[in-house]
């Protein structure tokens, strides 16, 4: 496998053997120093059936299961096309949601330590049951399922312009709970508003820097601003339905004659049952996705506003793990494509008609979570964005959390914190150790890369004030 430069941020791996198109990574040689596996990954996701144009990496790119974390892969749905889970990973729908404050830091700093206490003791955490909304029984979690983010505000845990600023208006239309099985369900039911655990987290923050000013007044921020951001996804449930689902999938990949390089790429024909049935689950686990986030901005919004008598508004949802079927142009004519995006951001250029209305003119926004510790950014959607309009997601591991946890201790890391103004709320101390910023990449690298590759523009850079951790 020859990785060849073709520019500053640009890399091409020709095709060869089984592969189908050639791989496509955007990153620097610093952000790939350790990638060799998750490069043998964007190599086996070209391999798959009916893919088009390219096997693409996000700057942030490295090893998951099946393809690698910040992968990204377009199949032609009319041409035999195939929709594998692995493309979209076991937390279906995590995603970024951010909210901006009616404050300033300076405003909010007499009451920040008690809303760090009230969001450490009322945001449910950890990798068990527990939730801000306890669903009353398998009725109430279908009209959830099918209903995501507008059943939540429905039910009063939320606001009408919540919708109109989340992806999808707030909920995937073709979700099929129906496809979702037993176990999956059990697991969801007590899980509703909650973080979970590994690198989710709901983080006070303040924009430190704004770089596009006309974007940021779009979307609602300004620099010096107070904001929340939220990362989490569907939690047992999703994780269910994918496991569900590739081992469908696996038994079933025999009778349409496909064979992949790694089991991990279990995959059938988007308009098989099987891939109707993975694509109706996938909806609902996103739907939940979308509603766990709405839940925990109650009760973020809660917290500020009984200690601080501050008001929370959003600025966007958007999910980094989901396939979904759009159309974009491919070697000069318009196709339906099933878009996989994992570990990688939909980034919707300036026009674009699935926008909302008011931020239509500057591109849809990108949330980028950085650290604990270190930055995290908003960016915007660019005309003529590549990889069917996506980019990075976050910062991206290059440390095992085993191996983290060796190195760091979670309390020495709690004081370092400290000791730069962030206040930590986290579950357990090898929690926190697991996630610290040196077993990640540069974010600020990363954000660059992404920008340098034509991917996006850099809209905000924010800072840290507190981390509830999972």
């Amino acid at each position: 496998m020859e990785l060849v430069e073709e520019d500053r941020y640009r890399f091409r791996i020709a095709r060869e053997g089984d592969m189908r198109v050639p791989g496509v990574v955007f990153a620097t040689r610093g952000l790939l120093a350790d990638a060799e596996k998750s490069l043998a990954q964007v190599v086996h996701v070209a391999t798959l059936p009916g893919i088009v144009a390219a096997s693409y990496a996000m700057p942030d790119i490295h090893w998951g299961y099946g393809f690698p974390i910040g992968g990204v892969a377009a199949t032609a749905v009319d041409e035999g096309g195939v929709v594998s889970p692995g493309g979209v990973g076991f937390d279906i729908s995590c995603g970024v949601r951010l909210l901006a404050a009616d404050c300033d830091r300076a405003e909010l700093a007499p009451a920040l330590e008690e809303v760090m206490d009230v969001l450490g003791r009322t945001v449910p955490r950890g990798a068990g049951p527990g939730g801000v909304w306890r669903l009353t029984g398998p009725g109430q979690l279908e009209r959830l399922l099918r209903g995501g983010s507008r059943y939540a505000v429905e039910e009063g845990h939320g606001e009408e312009r919540d919708l109109a600023r989340c992806e999808d208006g707030g909920a995937v239309a073709d979700a099929d709970a129906g496809q979702v099985g037993p176990r999956a369900r059990e697991r969801g039911l007590g899980q509703v508003g909650s973080l979970g655990s590994a690198n989710h987290f709901l983080e006070v923050q303040q924009v430190a820097e704004v770089y596009d000013p006309p974007a940021a007044d779009a979307f609602g921020i300004a620099a010096g601003q107070v904001c929340v951001m939220i990362h989490c996804g569907s939690r047992g449930l999703g994780h269910q339905i994918c496991t569900d689902h590739v081992r469908a999938m696996d038994r079933a990949m025999a009778r349409y004659g496909i064979r992949v390089p790694d089991r991990q790429l279990a995959c059938t024909p988007v308009d098989s049952p099987e891939g109707r049935a993975y694509l109706g689950a996938m909806a609902a686990a996103a739907n939940y996705g979308r509603a766990n986030r709405q839940l925990l901005t109650d009760a973020a919004r809660r917290a500020f506003g009984r200690v601080a008598g501050r008001r929370l508004s959003l600025v966007y949802d958007v999910s980094h793990n989901l396939a979904k079927i759009e159309t974009h142009e491919v070697a000069g004519r318009r196709r339906r494509l099933c878009v996989h995006r994992k570990g990688a951001t939909r980034a919707f250029p300036p026009g674009h008609p699935d926008l909302p209305e008011d931020l239509r003119a500057v591109g849809q926004p990108v949330l980028i979570p950085g650290t604990m510790g270190t930055a995290s950014y908003v960016l915007a959607g660019v005309a003529g964005g590549g990889a069917f309009f996506s980019t990075c997601h976050g910062a991206g591991r290059r440390m095992s959390r085993h191996e983290a946890a060796r190195k760091v201790s979670g309390s020495q890391l709690r004081a370092r914190l400290a000791q730069d103004g962030i206040a930590a709320r986290p579950l357990s101390w090898r929690g926190l150790a697991e996630e610290a910023p040196e077993a990640y990449k540069d974010v600020g690298e990363v954000v660059a890369a992404s920008e340098g590759a034509g991917l996006c523009r850099i809209v905000a850079r924010l800072v840290p004030l507190g981390v509830v951790k999972g």
